[in-house]
């Protein structure tokens, strides 16, 4: 039997669906790199020089904090003391100026 098609042969196994088998991670396709962030700015040239910014932005900060203890010094019992103090020693200084002028004038009068 065997030129018979029907016969009791086993038919040949039907195709099955193709079941993906798992691809090996090396062959799966990599995403795309993201481009290398740009480096933080450390304020600093590669050489070791300080960039114009990072000068500028330590200036203003230096010159924003003094300000700002300055305010609040004269804000204070002592500050506002120490601002008296100062008036009182440019009035005292300013009289005393006013006084060695008049002496002076004096001198020259009497020795003419």
């Amino acid at each position: 039997m065997s030129g018979d098609p029907t016969g009791d042969e086993d038919p040949a196994p039907e195709p099955q669906a193709a079941t993906p088998e798992p691809q090996p991670a090396a062959a799966e396709p990599q995403p795309p790199t993201p481009p290398p962030a740009e480096a933080a700015d450390t304020g600093y040239t590669p050489g070791g020089v300080p960039t114009f910014e990072s000068v500028r932005e330590k200036i203003e900060t230096r010159y924003g904090t003094a300000i700002g203890a300055s305010e609040l010094a004269a804000e204070t019992p002592e500050g506002r003391s120490v601002e008296e103090q100062f008036e009182q020693r440019q009035r005292a200084a300013a009289e005393r100026l006013e006084q060695i002028r008049k002496s002076m004038r004096r001198d020259e009068d009497e020795s003419q």
